[in-house]
């Protein structure tokens, strides 16, 4: 299956501290999380048109019972935004990525859903497990992150 780049995509959260490996460190976030400035969380972008909607944020709340709902959902908020994918494949296409958020959970969140997005299409599961014929979430990249 095609992946989204050569490059790896880390997950961190924004209030954890950069670190040598994080590479290109990218706000996936709608909202500025509170309590920190870009000069601390050491951002190069905001990439704030790949978010969810804010009515499909405010849907999912956060809430693991609502996870695969709001993944399918995000999916095709991603598949539609041609425009916001390819600004993170440039990213991608220059180095290692380190997706930001700022939710407390670590497995439900909208960088989560981006990167399996971006490394396995819109056809993955709810547990990030490929589920149907392969697409790459980025068309047209290539190599393996």
């Amino acid at each position: 299956m095609a992946r989204a780049s050569r490059h790896p995509i880390h997950l961190k959260r924004v209030y954890e501290p950069a670190g040598p490996l994080d590479g290109q460190r990218l706000l996936v976030d709608g909202v500025w999380p509170r309590g920190i400035t870009k000069a601390e969380m050491e951002i190069q972008a905001w990439l704030r048109a790949l978010a969810p909607s804010t009515g499909l944020r405010k849907w999912f709340g956060h809430d693991p019972l609502r996870w695969d709902d709001f993944r399918a959902r995000y999916f095709e908020e991603l598949a539609a935004n041609v425009d916001g994918l390819a600004q993170l494949r440039a990213y991608l296409e220059r180095g290692p990525v380190t997706l930001l958020y700022g939710a407390r959970d670590e497995e439900h969140n909208n960088a989560v859903a981006l990167r399996d997005f971006v490394l396995h299409g819109a056809h993955t599961g709810p547990t990030g497990r490929h589920a149907g014929s392969p697409r790459a979430g980025l068309p047209g990249a290539r190599g393996h992150a």
